[in-house]
């Protein structure tokens, strides 16, 4: 059945039940201003935008905050685990969040070491475990092994987010063919490509593998335009979901030609 460009254009991602119109995912950090950060918001067409929790300030009502600068009207609210290297820290980071009424939802974040920021799976799971008991609607950063991405899903998690390179690195997707066995092998929960991407032709490469959205941040923020790359990007998030929804023509070693040759005279 033929899929026309207004249906895969209405398409929704769909994450614990929430409907979301945009793809793509952004971050806060990084930017070289908070009202640089706000057009580069607004021109990537996101609806989710991502907060570290210790980024924030809780107390001190007084002094300028990070939230100031976010329109909870236009913009859902994904705190973040960023900086935790254990367990413990990560499950009092989300709570602490809930507590001051950010949300009951958090991109996990337990890192292993500072050099490659590369997941703990070990206390990531350990985590997820826990805040999904206690009500939370869990979103972990995880890398790309298929068995940890399973053990999350029954952990109860809502979606994966594997890496596509470290955070940060803007190498690009490093890692296309065990992103095309997440694709294939998990269908309970949507699956987000995060982390890598480094300008639009990478994150429509995510899109086309099949992933159900992209997080960034880096890629944007240090971008030497942040509000153009930031216009790239949404265009590029759509385009790649649109291709994969096309579907590509098959790989071939040799030339076939656009026109039929029967009935050509040689």
């Amino acid at each position: 059945m033929a899929t026309t460009q207004t249906s895969v254009a209405a398409e929704q991602l769909v994450i614990a039940g929430r409907s979301f119109r945009s793809r793509l995912i952004v971050g806060t950090g990084k930017y070289r201003s908070f009202e640089e950060m706000v057009r580069a918001h607004e021109a990537s067409g996101a609806e989710m935008v991502t907060v570290a929790v210790r980024r924030v300030n809780l107390t001190d009502k007084s002094k300028e905050s990070l939230l100031d600068y976010i329109d909870r009207k236009k913009f859902f609210l994904l705190p973040n685990t960023a900086g935790c290297y254990t367990a413990d820290e990560a499950i009092r980071t989300a709570r602490l969040g809930r507590e001051v009424g950010l949300s009951n939802w958090v991109k996990l974040e337990v890192i292993g070491e500072p050099a490659t920021l590369f997941p703990d799976t070990e206390q990531l799971l350990e985590a997820t475990r826990v805040l999904v008991k206690e009500g939370f609607v869990v979103l972990p950063y995880t890398n790309d092994d298929l068995v940890v991405a399973k053990k999350l899903i029954d952990a109860g998690a809502a979606a994966v987010m594997p890496l596509g390179a470290p955070i940060g690195s803007g190498m690009g997707i490093q890692n296309q063919a065990s992103m095309r066995i997440l694709r294939e092998m998990i269908t309970e929960v949507p699956l987000i490509v995060d982390a890598g991407v480094g300008t639009a032709s990478d994150a429509a490469i995510a899109m086309e593998l099949g992933a159900d959205g992209v997080l960034m941040n880096t890629a944007i923020a240090e971008a030497k335009d942040t509000v153009l790359m930031a216009e790239a990007m949404k265009a590029a998030v759509e385009a790649g979901r649109k291709a994969f929804v096309a579907g590509r023509i098959p790989r071939k070693l040799y030339a076939s030609a656009s026109s039929p040759l029967d009935g050509v005279v040689r």
